[in-house]
């Protein structure tokens, strides 16, 4: 099974960019998008119905905001866009129900607008372990994290260290994940530096690969010896952040 996780920063902006020749070649099995910034009303047909797949969206109440949808070949057993009622109205949470595990498309919150929103984001960051923990069986993470972990997940460390997506309560947070079981998937086969997932579009970062590694698959450990392959498709133009995937073995 093939999930491809992107920030599309807009699903209609990306369609004018592209995006349904990206969706044909990639050939997934699931296509989780963030950021989609629309209600399902205002979009098209050719964007709801892609061919052989089925979509399914959880937009915000304020239009051209946050959102999520996913593209899935397999109809889910259960679909959920409902997570916890503080969270709901932004839209960032699509939980899809498979035979195997339960996938979670997630757009968290970005903390850089103001000490208020940076506690929202905590706050999400807490209420949506506490979903994961309450899972029966075993999960799939996706989606833009907003926080970069180590050092190696962004090109200038030492310079966003007090900047809201590289601060040591949010790193923290991560390392509470992992240390709980859920696995970075990226990191169990790649350990190099400068692999980013987002860039700047106001100073080119793109251009100077001066990036940030916030966009991340996790997977419960339960499930690590199904996992193929994960990539940084960082190639991808379209969005000021770039696809994401892994390939998965099913039982």
């Amino acid at each position: 099974m093939r999930i491809v996780s992107w920030n599309v920063n807009g699903i209609r902006a990306a369609y004018r960019k592209g995006f349904a020749q990206w969706f044909g070649a990639e050939d997934a099995d699931i296509v989780c998008l963030q950021e989609t910034k629309a209600q399902e009303d205002q979009l098209d047909e050719a964007v709801l119905h892609a061919e052989g797949y089925r979509s399914y969206w959880s937009a915000a109440e304020k239009k051209g905001y946050s959102g999520v949808g996913v593209y899935t070949r397999q109809e889910p057993l259960t679909v959920d866009t409902s997570f916890h009622k503080r969270f709901d109205a932004e839209g960032r949470v699509l939980r899809l129900q498979y035979p195997g595990f339960v996938l979670y498309n997630i757009y968290f919150p970005n903390g850089k607008r103001s000490a208020d929103r940076l506690k929202y984001k905590m706050a999400f960051y807490r209420a949506i372990f506490k979903a994961w923990q309450a899972e029966d069986g075993p999960v799939v993470i996706c989606g833009d994290v907003n926080t970069a972990h180590k050092e190696i997940d962004l090109a200038r460390p030492k310079d966003n260290a007090k900047i809201s997506g590289f601060l040591p309560e949010e790193r923290r947070w991560i390392d509470k994940i992992v240390k709980n079981g859920y696995i970075d998937v990226f990191r169990k086969f790649s350990s190099e530096p400068d692999q980013y997932t987002y860039w700047d579009m106001m100073t080119r970062a793109r251009e100077r690969n001066v990036g940030w590694r916030i966009d991340y698959f996790f997977v419960s450990e339960a499930l690590l010896p199904q996992v193929r392959n994960a990539w940084i498709a960082a190639d991808v133009l379209g969005s000021d952040h770039c696809p994401i995937g892994i390939e998965l073995d099913e039982k």
